[in-house]
C-alpha cells in the first residue's frame, strides 16, 4: 500500500530541514511546514515499515483539536496545505514534554508494579490497580531528547536546571491541565475517556504557543467509557485506542528498544491491521467518517499541494 517512509524535498525560502521520529520539519522562510510521514515509533526507535495513512490521521486530528483549543492557549497552526501537511509558527521549543495522566496505565502503571509510588515528583495513593482513574490529573514531565529516549524529570528539576523559567513553568502546567479538560470533554462526547497525553510548548516574541500535535493516537491514550467500569471491576483489560496495542506487541516479542533485543516481523497483516486501528480511533475522536486519500503517489501529491499553497502566502 502506498504510503510516505521519508521525504526529501526542497521548497522555496527552506532554511533548514529536520527529520524526527514521525514527522518532517522544513523551516521555511520564519515558519515550519511539517510533514506527517507513515513512519511509527515505539520505545524511541522508529520501526522498519511506514503504516499506510497513519500520517494522514495523525494531521488531520491534531489539526481538528487545534482549532478547538485556540481558546486555551495560541498554536502554531496556520493551514493544513495537505492531507499530511501542516504549516504554521516557527517557535523557539521548550525542552520538555508535559504529560498530563489521569489514569494509571502505561508507562505510569509500570513503574507503579515496579514499586515506585512517585512519578517525577507527584506522590501517588497506595493500593490502586492498572487502569484505576486518579484522585485528579497529574503531570509528568519528561525531557524532550532529539536522540535516544526520553526520561522522566520532576517539575523542580526543570526549574533548577534552568530548562524552563519557573514562571513560564507554571504557565505551562496551566495550560496543560485546562489543555486535558477540554479533550476529557471532548472525548466523552463521542464515547471516550482520555486516559493521558503529552503537549509541547513553544515561545515566540514573548508568547507561549502550543505546538506539534495534540490529542492524536500518538500522543494520547483513549479507553471506551461505556464499558470502563465494568471493565475495572472485574479485572479486565481496558480496549485502548492509542499506540499502545503496538508497544504491547512488542513487548510480547522481547522487543523494548534495548540495545541487543531485534525488532519482530512486521507482516502485511500486522501492517493492515495498525492501519486499521489508526483509522478507528480517527473516526471514534473525531465523530466523522475517515476518508482515505488513494492518491498513487503520495509523495508527489504533498510536494504539489504544498508548492500550490506556498505560491499564494
Amino acid at each position: 500500500m502506498n504510503s510516505i517512509k521519508e521525504t526529501n524535498y526542497i521548497f522555496k525560502n527552506q532554511k533548514a530541514f529536520y527529520r524526527g521520529k514521525v514527522r518532517d520539519v522544513y523551516t521555511i522562510g520564519n515558519h515550519v511546514l511539517m510533514i506527517a510521514s507513515d513512519r511509527i515509533s515505539a520505545f524511541d526507535v522508529v520501526l522498519p515499515r511506514p503504516i499506510p495513512f497513519k500520517g494522514q490521521v495523525l494531521n488531520q486530528i491534531a489539526a481538528k483539536n487545534l482549532e478547538a483549543t485556540r481558546e486555551i492557549v495560541p498554536n502554531w497552526l496556520i493551514a493544513t496545505p495537505d492531507p499530511n501537511a501542516t504549516f504554521g509558527l516557527k517557535c523557539e521549543t521548550f525542552p520538555v514534554e508535559m504529560v498530563v495522566r489521569g489514569y494509571l496505565a502505561g508507562h505510569a502503571w509500570r513503574e507503579y508494579k515496579a514499586g515506585k509510588r512517585t512519578l517525577c515528583g507527584v506522590s501517588l495513593p497506595e493500593g490502586l490497580k492498572e487502569n484505576d482513574k486518579l484522585p485528579h490529573p497529574i503531570i509528568t514531565p519528561t525531557t524532550k531528547a532529539h536522540e535516544g529516549h526520553d526520561e522522566d524529570i520532576s517539575r523542580e528539576n526543570i526549574i533548577a536546571l534552568g530548562l524552563v523559567e519557573e514562571d513560564k513553568y507554571i504557565a505551562l502546567e496551566k495550560y496543560a491541565l485546562a489543555l486535558f479538560a477540554k479533550g476529557t470533554e471532548m472525548a466523552l462526547q463521542n464515547g471516550l475517556i482520555l486516559v493521558d497525553t503529552k503537549y509541547e510548548f513553544g515561545e515566540k516574541d514573548g508568547t507561549i504557543y502550543l505546538i506539534d500535535e495534540i490529542h492524536t493516537p500518538d500522543s494520547s491514550r483513549f479507553f471506551y467509557n461505556a464499558n470502563y467500569q465494568e471493565n475495572q471491576d472485574n479485572n479486565l483489560p481496558q480496549k485502548q485506542l492509542s499506540k499502545e496495542f503496538v508497544r504491547e506487541w512488542l513487548i510480547a516479542n522481547n522487543f523494548q528498544g534495548k540495545e541487543g533485543q531485534t525488532i519482530p516481523e512486521m507482516t502485511d497483516e500486522k501492517i493492515e491491521e495498525i492501519s486499521n486501528r489508526y483509522i478507528e480511533l480517527y473516526e471514534k475522536v473525531t465523530g466523522e467518517k475517515f476518508v482515505k486519500d488513494l492518491t498513487e503517489d503520495i509523495i508527489k501529491r504533498v510536494e504539489e499541494n504544498v508548492n500550490s499553497f506556498l505560491k499564494k502566502i
